[in-house]
């Protein structure tokens, strides 16, 4: 094993042992057996779709305007049985799943990813969450945050701390509140705990940042970074230089409300972070979840092999991941349930 004061983890094998804790803090690489389909799927991502990110994050802007149009465009095929729509609430539109005026339901605000540039994908970003809301008996608001390169920071994180207080205003109890997302969506997340934290709202029952990016000024570091360069089915990592510039501008990237690596990690509510051992942003995930246990948060970081960066998304595609879906929803009953009495 790495030297412990050194935050990337080394591969692991996959067989279906218990899950161990690597190195200080709370990190658990978990246990799961990846078939060869799936091996084969990874690898056919990195051959064919990292190059397409590359192509459309370095794109002029008409492009990346074409390929959010055409991302938009995607339908959800499959909402488990719950009624979608997409409505303004408060000052921010987006997709609501089930019904967001029952207040005696839970609610999950999940705020997708897609590198600040690219919208949320209905048939894998609302799929995903109508599928934990039915299983969880909630209902959900994707909010539908103004996008980069049209929009600079901090206009999709006002837009995020909107939606939480556009909750609030219908009449959400807080505690019965999840904010959850990916990549993008996981900074989003982060930087929306400050901003409930700094309005004196009350925070969510729990949040779960799914492999978010946490450093905005640096494309070298954190380590896994360079480490898992060639390795990363889907993210090319010299593009975070391109997305720092359209997203940050001239922003200091070391505003903790950008880069949350730095935040102030007092008073977060507990936490589930999730991150594979071969994408290039685990260190991003690794380091501030080492972080925020240091400073009292009830944290909790499941490390899987193998599989691509923001990886419970595309349960459609690789069938071991669904098992990602079910220890969100485990990890929302327990802090759910611990505020429902």
């Amino acid at each position: 094993m790495r030297n412990p004061d050194s935050a990337a983890i080394p591969a692991q094998s996959s067989a279906p042992d218990a899950p161990q804790p690597l190195g200080p803090g709370p990190v658990r690489l978990k246990a799961v057996r990846v078939s060869l389909r799936s091996r084969l799927i990874v690898w056919l991502l990195r051959k064919l779709l990292r190059p397409l990110v590359g192509w459309a994050a370095n794109g002029s802007y008409a492009r990346i305007a074409r390929v959010q149009l055409l991302l938009a465009s995607q339908a959800c095929k499959d909402s488990s049985g719950l009624p979608l729509d997409y409505r303004v609430l408060g000052q921010v539109p987006g997709h609501v799943v089930g019904d967001i005026q029952d207040r005696s339901q839970p609610v999950i605000l999940y705020l997708h990813g897609g590198g600040f540039l690219a919208p949320a994908v209905p048939a894998t970003h609302v799929w995903l969450l109508a599928r934990m809301c039915a299983e969880l008996g909630a209902s959900g608001f994707m909010a539908d945050y103004r996008l980069a390169p049209f929009n600079k920071f901090p206009a999709a994180l006002d837009d995020c701390e909107r939606a939480y207080q556009a909750l609030l205003d219908l009449g959400h109890d807080p505690r019965r509140i999840v904010v959850m997302g990916e990549s993008a969506g996981g900074n989003l997340t982060l930087g929306t705990l400050q901003r409930i934290k700094k309005r004196g709202w009350a925070m969510p029952a729990c949040a779960i940042p799914i492999s978010p990016v946490t450093e905005m000024g640096r494309v070298h570091a954190p380590p896994s970074r360079a480490l898992k360069m060639k390795r990363d089915p889907i993210l090319p990592i010299d593009t975070l230089q391109r997305v720092d510039e359209l997203y940050a501008g001239g922003w200091d990237a070391s505003d903790p409300e950008l880069s949350p690596l730095y935040m102030d990690c007092s008073g977060l509510p507990p936490l589930y972070f999730l991150a594979s051992d071969n994408e290039v942003l685990l260190d991003d995930t690794v380091l501030l979840a080492r972080r925020a246990q240091a400073a009292g948060a009830l944290v909790q970081l499941d490390v899987w092999p193998v599989f691509p960066h923001a990886f419970p998304l595309f349960g459609q595609l690789f069938p071991e991941v669904r098992a990602a879906r079910a220890d969100m929803l485990a990890f929302m009953r327990k802090h759910l349930a611990k505020t429902a009495a």
